[in-house]
């Protein structure tokens, strides 16, 4: 529910608090008193989009906060852990709009920025707002399919859910059987190109880490004679009278003095002598290295012929032998395809065909389940519509397949199935006996649109678990037990909900659980609007003012006080029944 809403700055409204309640509630107040303005700010706090008009004059930004309550079970939770937003269903839920002079807007849910379309998708859980306009919305075709699969969630979600995955895999396989279709021309010349590289990369016969191994080989045979030279001498200056023979005369010396000062001498004595062994010992390994030495100028060419061929490979098809190896593998699968290209058609065919029948099958279920829940949506609706003073009107919910000349056959017609179905669903009413079913953008009359529409924002305000519901005047139109009919209407949906009605009428404005007067001020030359949440006296006064206008008498209290008394008790034996 919506426990508070704060405005600051929003058109003629200065600074309005307000806090509600559970149940059903009304905004009163003379025409052009700022009640729209309310629901200006709740579209705004939903995700609607602001103008800087909207901005109170003189003023940088209009502030716009609400605090909702809602419970765990709630989907709201989900979908702000899908978009990270931090949220606990033990605390409420608080949401920010800032809307500045210049047209900008920011956003924040429980503290944290958020853009416009996440505050839509947090917006659209927890607030339904149903303007003076909003039957337009009713008559757009494109919605009923979607309102059906709503209402019978329970029936057709399990229905939808199979067909969805059976339509996953169709729309994989024809995409691929259309590919490859679509490629016929450009694969015959591909496959000529995959052929020749297939054969240059194959007839190189590359081992993986042979390009290293090459370049370190080139190295040591284009130096060798230069090695050859170096080794040779460090291992003669090693065996000369001055090497080897020299440290050895010199360990000899030390060790016949040694034990004149062991203290001293011997450490430097065993050192000496442990450098001619590391020495005589890296002369052996020099002698060694010297005999592996190679110079070979034809194998320097080879090895300069295989690393020019390899640099070339890889500037076509790698940075390094493994990628030009891993490229050939890839291709070599690519020839392959293309090469049984017409036996995998085929294959794809059958595969798509095969599909396609378990899609149609899938179809037939989910139309299946949509025409039985649109039958039990036709009873519901018309015996909602027989509350609201309507009970000679007929509605029935037409399923039609989706028709389209380059589809495929489905009992006699070409359909095109999409990830909703093969169905287009479309409300029809008839608003008197004997007149045909029509589309609802034929009803003439706005009263009966209405509670049209309220008839059916009762029934699937059951079914979305929107706890905040907002009707802007939808009683326009209707007067006398039409009137009365759906002000009980809308005190039976609070029961589910938490329902909100700008209204001028008196008959649904004395059935609600909360009133607040929006009344208009002049303070210091500046016009600025005020909420107040009406006592049991001040609702009395509000609503002898809308029976009698202007001019309020003590029939018109009277007529307002027995008004209050009947709609208290008639609330009373609604909640005993219940």
């Amino acid at each position: 529910m919506l426990v508070s809403l704060s405005i600051r700055n929003l058109a003629v409204v200065e600074s309005v608090d307000v806090h509600f309640h559970q149940g059903f509630h009304v905004l009163t107040g003379e025409t052009g008193a700022g009640k729209s303005i309310i629901i200006d700010a709740l579209v705004l706090i939903s995700g609607g989009r602001g103008a800087a008009d909207l901005v109170r004059y003189g003023c940088d930004k209009a502030e716009m906060e609400a605090l909702f309550e809602l419970p765990a079970e709630h989907p709201v939770w989900e979908v702000l852990a899908r978009l990270g937003i931090q949220g606990n269903a033990d605390e409420h839920l608080l949401i920010r709009r800032e809307l500045a002079s210049t047209g900008k807007s920011t956003s924040r849910i429980n503290g944290q920025l958020v853009n416009l379309s996440m505050l839509r998708e947090v917006g659209e859980h927890i607030v339904n707002i149903h303007g003076q306009h909003e039957p337009q919305n009713l008559l757009r075709t494109d919605r009923h399919l979607a309102l059906l699969d709503t209402y019978g969630d329970g029936i057709i979600g399990p229905v939808k859910s199979r067909y969805r995955e059976k339509y996953s895999a169709f729309v994989k396989a024809e995409k691929e059987l259309r590919e490859l279709q679509e490629s016929s021309q450009k694969s015959y010349q591909m496959l000529d190109m995959y052929r020749f590289q297939l054969e240059e990369i194959a007839s190189a016969r590359l081992q993986s880490g042979e390009d290293e191994l090459l370049t370190e080989e080139r190295v040591k045979l284009s130096h060798s004679e230069k090695m050859m030279d170096a080794v040779a001498g460090a291992y003669e200056l090693l065996q000369s009278q001055h090497g080897l023979d020299a440290v050895s005369s010199a360990a000899a010396m030390l060790e016949d003095i040694s034990h004149y000062d062991s203290k001293q001498l011997q450490p430097i004595t065993e050192q000496i002598q442990s450098a001619y062994y590391q020495l005589e010992d890296a002369a052996f390994q020099l002698r060694s290295y010297r005999e592996q030495i190679e110079f070979n100028p034809e194998r320097l060419q080879e090895v300069e012929q295989r690393l020019a061929l390899i640099a070339g490979l890889r500037r076509k098809y790698g940075d390094s032998v493994e990628q030009i190896l891993e490229y050939y593998k890839k291709i070599e699968h690519e020839t392959d395809k293309l090469e049984n290209k017409d036996e995998r058609l085929e294959k794809l065919t059958a595969q798509r065909d095969k599909l396609l029948a378990r899609l149609l099958a899938a179809a037939d279920e989910l139309s299946a389940a949509r025409k039985q829940c649109a039958e039990d949506l036709a009873v519901q609706v018309e015996r909602e519509l027989k509350d609201l003073q309507m009970g000679r009107t007929s509605l029935r919910v037409r399923i039609d397949p989706l028709e389209d000349p380059r589809g495929y056959e489905w009992n006699g017609r070409k359909v095109r199935p999409t990830k909703q179905g093969i169905d287009n669903a479309e409300f029809l009413i008839s608003a008197n006996p004997g007149e045909p079913l029509r589309p609802l953008g034929r009803i003439a009359s706005g009263g009966e649109m209405s509670r049209v529409m309220l008839a059916l924002k009762s029934i699937f305000a059951r079914h979305d678990q929107i706890p905040v519901l907002i009707f802007d005047e939808v009683d326009t139109g209707v007067s006398g037990r039409a009137a009365q009919s759906i002000a009980e209407k809308l005190y039976r949906l609070s029961s589910v909900c938490q329902v909100f009605s700008i209204t001028h009428l008196p008959q649904v404005a004395c059935m609600a659980d909360s009133q607040y007067l929006i009344e208009k001020t002049v303070h210091d030359g500046r016009t600025m609007t005020q909420v107040e949440e009406l006592s049991d006296e001040g609702r009395v006064k509000e609503l002898a003012r809308m029976l009698g206008g202007v001019e309020i008498t003590e029939k018109t209290l009277h007529h307002a006080q027995e008004m209050l008394n009947l709609a208290k008790a008639q609330k009373r034996e609604e909640q005993r029944i219940e």
